[in-house]
């Protein structure tokens, strides 16, 4: 499934992945200076949940793409996105 971002999904897609980027980096350098394992623990969940947030819109922009296609097609393509998304 080929998911199809207007110009304001895009911008708000690529903004996410940004902070979630500055989260990474953060939680990098929180082991390094070896702060407490909660702390860490906590900006990983974080980063987690906007990486999900982030799978989330990819899935609901190829849903969207696959309502112009044929019945049988489209529920093949969408039963593919779940199975990716829930695999990990």
């Amino acid at each position: 499934m080929e998911p199809s971002f207007n110009e304001q999904t895009t911008q708000e897609v690529v903004d996410r992945l940004a902070r979630i980027e500055g989260q990474i980096r953060g939680v990098s350098k929180m082991i390094q200076e070896q702060r407490p394992c909660d702390q860490v623990l906590v900006q990983v969940m974080a980063a987690r949940a906007a990486l999900e947030k982030v799978a989330a819109t990819v899935i609901t922009a190829g849903i969207d793409e696959c309502l112009a296609l044929p019945p049988e097609q489209a529920r093949q393509k969408i039963h593919r996105s779940i199975q990716l998304f829930t695999k990990v």
